[in-house]
């Protein structure tokens, strides 16, 4: 797929081209030596993450380094790109690096490898820093700061020197928040020589994980992909009402497959989307608003969600397939919503479509079908395909499927070498012919094939994120390397020149990848201070009191405040940054007082719940990143934009609190196939009403009374069982003594509340209602021990007697010494199709009344010309 040949006009590519390099990538661009070697440092920090997570260190016996070596070489590419990418003030030169720059790359690229530079050394004497280690410690934090502020903005610093702060003054501090303090060199061991601060969990998932995962979207995109994928929604979409409304949030949903970044993702598609969206009659505020709304949620669109996303595997414990899948249906309910609010805003506003080859119906209905079967064939034959050569060449299976995999891609660059590369016309020209899907899709089938190797990594042979990632990126690497010389062969064009510009892809994407990380690494290892300082301090278990203090222990207030704070903290810092602090500091806090409250959270529906309110702070206004760019496009107001996006997104906050009281949409307890469909249907109508009452359209403009009807509806919907509980109880409380037969009886992978009760480390009766997670069936112990937790039984009466350090027990709040008191048990109430049922009658009684009152206009507009 060749790049866009037509500019759309009215829109300044460079002017967005340095919007997104000052908000993702640092917006110094020297030329000659200089430029040379920024680049080829980044390409290098590429190739040590390529190598880090391939299995050659093993396979050759060289360059294998541990966690801690690896996560200080990331920091020290990390710290040295920063301080030559990223310009210190609006005036500082964007065409060359001064000198002082230099001085600080290169001393911070010193002090974020001292680790790896002086590992054995520092090994041999843990908790003994000398002159050197401090001094180097206290530069590396005022250099990290610095290039903090530089990369991500001061508003992240001054979390960071809060925390710092609060490490030294905790004496000062008010009763439910002080401790000791801490002295300088026990602040610096801690922050700066262990793995506690800042080279601890954050830096080393983007060490592991998040890395590939930003590199394999970059040369996705560089190859051609994003571009083809929005193409595909252009064809797909743009003959319907408000098609390139449509076509933003399909091709923003695409793209989030590959892309976990809003500003990108509004740039990329928004260019062509705004100002059609515009031509075709929405304003430019409402059309920004779009793009941006839509953007935002390609963060929670798996399979590659955003850099927090990949976090969650450590801080939840639950492998990255799990939570694609606890993921999947929010993310898709919220665009189908942002699509039907995109068709309401059309209907309301009359917007015309964009005209297409006329085809006769006959013809498109036989295109679609074939379109249908056909890919659903071509993943049947795929799928299947793969598993017969595993099952009948066993370990001899992968090389074979590499050479299928070659000879498919072959193959399929050449048959989409057959036809011209597609070109989408300026969006601003008299006349827009829309491509048919199929002329679009032919141009790039390779493109499927790394999403293929990554899905199939991820979610059928379950590796780990960091190894399917690596797979999934060396596929593409391969794909930019190669895909241009095959179609000049194929096409007989100049294969030297294709050569020569596929090697500058290869080399451009390399080094793109890596500055696309440089935010991310910085943003990881400054939220470290902040988890540091909790784990220095013991700040987390002080917060539970604070937290329990503020609001009452009434978990909706709870939940309120952390949004709250979620989106405050993400007008000045990134999603990742957001999603650490908040989830370090609050979502343990939550679990344990929704357990005192008798409300067994799932671990996974907090994390979920801070990570959707990190990514609203990116279209809340007043400081939204992705509105800005959206109003850079469209020439309008971004703050006017910020509301109307936010009013769009309002669809996706609600989505957080249903699931925290609703499991099920996470696909938590669903365990068919039947029950799954059911689940769907019912919360996809749910969220279609809601967008309906917040639109105040239906089938015709709502009435005040209709739109708060629907939004009860919509309640009755997500929650028919807050309906039924008001009549009897959800549980039965059965004696400790059936614990363990009820453990025994739960199915695999199903989930089992019980009741603890003991004292917590203040000294306080505590009564916790949990909800735990179980493997495979087994023997009752061992299932508890898979989770950690190891029960210890005298007679009748239950005791933990060990709680694993890092299990799914532990992150939940239970701890030694409590009794298991009770197994709840789901009691017998009324069936949940009687709320459900009432609640569909009722909307057909809304809908009803508004098709009759949409009918009576529709004929009042026809007769009253002629009265």
């Amino acid at each position: 797929m060749s790049e866009v040949k037509a500019q759309p006009a009215g829109v300044d590519l460079e002017e967005l081209e340095q919007l997104v390099a000052e908000a993702d990538t640092g917006g110094r661009h020297p030329v000659g030596t200089v430029g040379r070697i920024l680049l080829w440092v980044a390409v290098a920090w590429s190739l040590f993450q390529l190598w880090y997570a391939s299995p050659l260190p093993f396979v050759f016996g060289f360059g294998i380094l541990n966690d801690t070596e690896a996560r200080a070489i990331h920091l020290g590419f990390a710290l040295f790109l920063t301080f030559l990418a990223y310009p210190a003030l609006r005036s500082s030169p964007r065409d060359h690096v001064p000198l002082l720059d230099w001085v600080l790359a290169v001393v911070g690229g010193f002090a974020g490898a001292y680790l790896f530079l002086f590992y054995v050394v520092l090994s041999g004497r843990p908790g003994q820093p000398t002159t050197l280690d401090l001094v180097t410690g206290t530069v590396g934090i005022l250099l990290l700061l610095e290039a903090t502020r530089r990369a991500l903005g001061l508003p992240m610093v001054v979390v960071a020197c809060v925390f710092i702060f609060y490490t030294f003054a905790g004496q000062y501090m008010p009763d439910v928040i002080q401790h000791r303090g801490a002295s300088l060199t026990k602040f610096l061991n801690h922050q700066w020589l262990t793995t506690e601060g800042v080279f601890g969990i954050a830096l080393g998932v983007s060490t592991s994980f998040v890395f590939l995962f930003v590199l394999f979207g970059t040369l996705l995109e560089k190859a051609g992909a994003g571009n083809w994928m929005m193409q595909i929604s252009i064809a797909l979409l743009g003959h319907l009402r408000g098609g390139p409304a449509k076509v933003a949030v399909v091709s923003s949903a695409l793209n989030g497959v590959v892309s976990g970044s809003s500003v990108s993702n509004v740039v990329s598609g928004g260019i062509f989307t705004i100002p059609l969206m515009k031509r075709t009659g929405l304003s430019g505020v409402k059309a920004g608003a779009i793009e941006a709304s839509a953007s935002i949620n390609g963060q929670i669109m798996p399979p590659v969600m955003g850099a927090a996303a990949f976090l969650m595997v450590e801080y939840v414990g639950i492998p990255y397939s799990e939570i694609v899948k606890h993921a999947l249906l929010p993310a898709v309910f919220s665009y189908i919503a942002l699509l039907y609010m995109v068709h309401l805003e059309a209907i309301k506003m009359g917007l015309k479509t964009i005209p297409q080859r006329p085809t006769p119906a006959r013809e498109r209905m036989l295109r679609m079908g074939l379109g249908l079967s056909g890919s659903v064939l071509a993943v049947c034959i795929v799928y299947y395909g793969i598993v017969a050569i595993q099952a009948v060449f066993g370990g001899a299976a992968p090389p074979l499927l590499a050479l299928a995999g070659v000879a498919l891609y072959v193959a399929s660059v050449w048959y989409s070498s057959r036809y011209p590369d597609l070109a989408l016309d300026d969006p601003n020209a008299p006349i827009l012919e829309l491509p048919r899907a199929w002329d679009v899709t032919r141009t790039g089938l390779d493109f499927l094939i790394p999403i293929a190797v990554l899905l199939w990594c991820l979610m059928v042979e379950q590796m780990s994120p960091g190894l399917s990632a690596f797979w999934a990126t060396v596929s593409i690497l391969a794909i930019v390397a190669t895909r241009k010389p095959l179609m000049a062969l194929f096409r007989k064009e100049n294969l030297a020149a294709s050569v020569r510009a596929a090697w500058d892809d290869l080399i451009d994407g390399l080094a793109l990848g890596a500055r696309n990380m440089i935010g991310i690494g910085i943003a990881t290892a400054t939220a470290g201070i902040v988890v540091g300082t909790i784990t220095l301090t013991g700040l987390g278990l002080m917060m539970t009191e604070l937290v329990e203090f503020i609001s009452g222990g009434n978990v909706i207030l709870m939940l309120i405040l952390i949004a709250a704070i979620s989106l405050v903290l993400g007008m000045g810092i990134p999603t990742t940054a957001n999603y650490i602090l908040v989830a370090t500091l609050m979502a343990p806090v939550v679990v344990d007082l929704g357990a005192q409250a008798g409300l067994p959270i799932p671990l996974i529906a907090v994390h979920l719940f801070v990570f959707y309110f990190g990514i609203m702070a990116d279209i809340t206004p007043p400081v939204g990143l992705a509105a800005f760019a959206a109003a850079a496009i469209s020439k309008e107001d971004p703050i006017a934009t910020g509301f109307q996006g936010a009013l769009y997104s309002l669809r996706t906050a609600i989505l957080p609190f249903v699931f925290i009281f609703n499991p099920a949409m996470l696909l938590i307890g669903v365990d068919t196939w039947p029950q799954t469909i059911w689940v769907a249907t019912v919360s996809l109508i749910a969220i279609l009403l809601f967008s309906a009452a917040t639109m105040n359209w239906f089938v015709t403009k709502s009435r005040l009374w209709e739109s708060a009807a629907l939004l009860l509806i919509c309640f009755t919907l997500f929650r028919p069982d807050w309906w039924l509980n008001q009549v009897s109880p959800p549980y039965e409380e059965l004696p400790a003594s059936e614990f363990l037969s009820a453990v025994a009886q739960t199915p695999a992978d199903g989930r089992i509340n019980f009741v603890v009760e003991g004292v917590d480390l203040m000294g306080e009766d505590v009564r916790k209602t949990v909800n735990v997670p179980l493997g495979e069936p087994g023997e009752p112990l061992e299932r508890l021990r898979g989770i950690g937790l190891t029960i210890t039984q005298a007679g009748d009466a239950l005791m933990i007697s060990n709680v694993d350090f890092g299990s799914y027990a532990k992150r939940i709040g239970l701890d030694v010494g409590y009794d298991v008191v009770a197994v709840l048990r789901k009691a017998d109430q009324p069936s949940s199709l009687i709320p459900i049922g009432l609640a569909l009658a009722a909307t057909a009684g809304v809908s009803g009344l508004q098709f009759a009152r949409a009918r009576k206009q529709a004929d009042t507009k026809e007769t009253g010309p002629a009265g």
